[in-house]
């Protein structure tokens, strides 16, 4: 999957959360995906597993980076916000939309710095899956 502008979706917390679960599809179907393309054992000969397997392998990895690098840029354009937000605070600490503006911007950037830990447990569970299934198959490079 392509990755979206570097901006996209970074203003709405809840188009960030839904472009994350358009983009996480490969590894929400990655069981299926293995169950329908790699081959028991009376299908062996039919199919190419260590292709199947190298292809599947590079798939996860542009899409674990991909998804990495827009809740990154993310975090870094929400924290910018946070941070020039805190400046004008200091200037004009009775403005009250200021503030309620900051405490908005605050939760956002911990929401989206919460999704780092789901990106985790979501690539540690479709590498687990992977490697059991495509072990025998295929070996990756070991910068994994």
């Amino acid at each position: 999957m392509a990755a979206p502008s570097s901006a996209a979706g970074c203003e709405d917390f809840a188009e960030f959360q839904e472009l994350l679960r358009v983009m996480r599809t490969i590894d929400d179907r990655i069981v299926h995906e293995l169950n329908t393309t790699i081959p028991t054992a009376s299908f062996v000969g039919k199919v190419d597993a260590s292709q199947t397997c190298k292809a599947l392998y590079q798939s996860l990895m542009e899409a674990h980076t991909s998804r990495e690098r827009i809740i990154k840029n993310c975090i870094a354009q929400t924290s910018s916000v946070v941070k020039t937000l805190r400046e004008e605070r200091e200037k004009a600490q009775d403005d009250v939309a200021l503030l309620k503006q900051l405490r908005k911007e605050q939760t956002k950037l911990k929401l989206m710095q919460s999704e780092l830990n789901v990106e985790e447990v979501v690539n540690d569970r479709s590498w687990k899956v992977f490697n059991e299934r495509c072990r025998i198959h295929y070996k990756p490079p070991k910068s994994q």
